[in-house]
């Protein structure tokens, strides 16, 4: 089926209704990412829920949580994904996995000062929710955008949604800045008001897509129950196995994926966590990382435009560049004089900036344009299979270093060899979609 555009106004450039409703929800999953993933929740947990434990061991704790969420949500990608293409199950999914995901994170807001267990057991299905929604989310972009337009788009979610990700997250600020006056204080029960905060924001800009965003490549429901659909779509992906020789360019760029965002992932996870840790203060850390927000937002914006004068893959080699630069610094800033350190991890900081909506950006949109459209959800299932369990990899790796050396620089050094193969992988993928014939 072929998709109708109606133009619109919204940011630079036309968009259609769909277009806008589809980059909106970037805004609204983005509150999730700030408060919950990069900033609030690791220091909540370090500072208030597991304030007992050493560092590196609940650093290590948290890497050990990310990977178990994003373990199970691989899984389930596997069987949902391409039940979500046929018609009327990609919306249904995504809304499932969205109201898990804004109703565990508005939970976190009453985890009890040390049960870290039980804060973290939230922590992981609201990151369920999370990742399991992206799945059919990522899939929708089929649907509201034709091909050359895809870059754009999917450029314009991210740059969107670190606006998105930073107005709950000074607001939550604001609030919490006026609690010491109620016997708060930031570093305790304060935080709480950033998850309720992240929660109602996530659920206010997710109706536009509930509302205007509709399936409009899928496959013909071929059983009478759901079963039936999630058997069949098990047997499409066997199929898809079998032969995976007539996607050859959609294969090489996962295994490119799997390394590079396996670094990406874990930069933006452990990044406040990596920061409280060589001794800076849960306040500085913050307004880093809303200073990062500023940053990616016109960069992220000049990754997509700048990809369509050079090529996808151009741009996500010059991210792949500026993250192994990150990945080392952030190894040698423990080893500077003590006077160094924050400016440092400030310049460290606002580098990722320059590039961590880029890469993820054109990684989904570049994606997009390789796979056949009326498949989207099963490929993006693959897709999710491999960004999670690479995300699973990097936390992983950091938290085993971390517990072994009691030095999370040394699990951050190796990051820069993920990145190293991932580059090295994706010269082999096409310059640009269309130079794949896949199709």
């Amino acid at each position: 089926m072929a998709a109708t555009f109606r133009s619109g106004r919204f940011g630079s450039g036309r968009f259609s209704r769909g277009e806008r409703s589809w980059v909106l929800y970037d805004v609204a999953n983005s509150a999730y990412s700030l408060a919950v993933t990069t900033a609030v929740f690791p220091l909540f947990f370090k500072n208030e829920i597991a304030a007992d434990v050493p560092g590196a061991t609940s650093t290590a704790w948290l890497a050990f949580a990310n990977s178990l969420f994003t373990l199970v949500v691989a899984v389930l990608a596997t069987a949902l994904g391409p039940a979500g293409d046929y018609e009327g199950r990609k919306k249904r999914f995504f809304a499932s996995f969205f109201v898990v995901g804004v109703t565990a994170t508005g939970a976190i807001a009453f985890a009890a000062a040390g049960r870290p267990l039980a804060a973290l057991a939230l922590y992981v299905i609201s990151g369920i929710g999370f990742a399991g929604a992206n799945v059919f989310y990522d899939a929708f972009l089929t649907d509201v955008s034709p091909p050359e337009r895809m870059d754009r788009v999917s450029a314009a979610g991210y740059a969107w949604g670190y606006v998105g990700g930073s107005l709950p997250f000074v607001a939550a600020l604001a609030v919490m800045a006026g609690l010491p006056r109620l016997g708060l204080t930031i570093d305790g029960s304060g935080m709480r008001i950033a998850f309720l905060i992240a929660a109602a924001w996530w659920l206010l800009f997710t109706v536009p897509l509930l509302r205007h965003v509709r399936q409009v490549h899928f496959l013909p429901v071929t059983g009478s129950g759901v079963m039936d659909t999630l058997r069949d779509g098990i047997r499409r992906v066997v199929n898809v196995v079998r032969e995976i020789r007539r996607y050859r360019a959609v294969m090489l760029f996962l295994l490119a994926y799997f390394f590079y965002i396996d670094g990406v992932g874990t930069i933006i996870k452990l990044a406040t966590a990596y920061g409280t840790d060589i001794g800076l203060s849960a306040q500085t850390v913050l307004v880093v990382l809303l200073a990062v927000q500023a940053v990616a937002f016109p960069c992220t914006l000049a990754y997509g435009k700048l990809a369509m004068r050079t090529s996808p893959r151009t741009m996500l080699l010059a991210g792949i560049g500026v993250y192994i630069v990150v990945t080392a610094a952030a190894f040698a800033i423990p080893r500077l004089p003590a006077a160094v350190q924050v400016p440092a991890f400030w310049g460290i900081a606002l580098l990722v900036g320059t590039s961590q909506g880029g890469i993820q950006a054109l990684s989904r949109s570049y994606y997009a344009r390789l796979i056949p459209a009326e498949s989207a959800a099963e490929f993006f299932g693959f897709y999710n299979i491999f960004g999670k369990f690479a995300a699973m990899l990097g936390p992983l790796l950091v938290g085993v270093f971390a517990q072994l050396t009691g030095d999370t620089s040394v699990g951050v050094l190796s990051l820069v060899v993920l990145f190293a193969i991932g580059g090295v992988l994706l010269l082999r993928v096409p310059a640009t979609p269309e130079d794949a014939a896949i199709r």
